[in-house]
């Protein structure tokens, strides 16, 4: 089960939410995986911030962060978004803030599918992946 959820004092509303249940959905199939509880809590750049201060260790502003409890090829987890952040990187590189939303959703799943982003080859690979699956995506 996938569901959407926005953090206490913070006003989001994310649009066409069964069509994007579908596609996440099929995300994880075609990486052969099924979906379990699967959370996406939509926030602010301070809320994001002090979880990956009080959880990772990490000291700056990020997107996404996720927090992957899967197993057996069913993929569980909270998908943390920075609203504010994907907003700004919207406009820095130039795509509709519902594109780049889109992307950092997908990224958060790809995570749970086993996919990493911390070397350069690894980064490359995500990058295909999400344009891949962003072309899937069709309203």
């Amino acid at each position: 089960m996938i569901r959407f959820n926005t953090e206490a004092d913070f006003s989001f509303t994310l649009k066409n939410k069964m069509l994007l249940k579908r596609w996440l959905t099929a995300v994880a199939a075609e990486e052969q995986k099924r979906v379990g509880e699967l959370s996406f809590i939509f926030c602010s750049d301070d809320y994001l911030l002090d979880i990956n201060r009080r959880f990772l260790n990490h000291d700056y502003y990020t997107d996404v962060i996720t927090f992957d409890y899967s197993e057996d090829g069913c993929i569980v987890g909270d998908i943390f978004i920075s609203i504010d952040t994907v907003r700004v990187n919207a406009e820095e590189y130039r795509q509709g803030f519902e594109n780049e939303l889109y992307r950092v959703m997908v990224h958060g799943v790809l995570h749970l599918c086993e996919y990493k982003d911390h070397s350069d080859t690894e980064k490359q690979l995500m990058r295909a992946k999400e344009d891949y699956y962003l072309a899937k995506l069709k309203f």
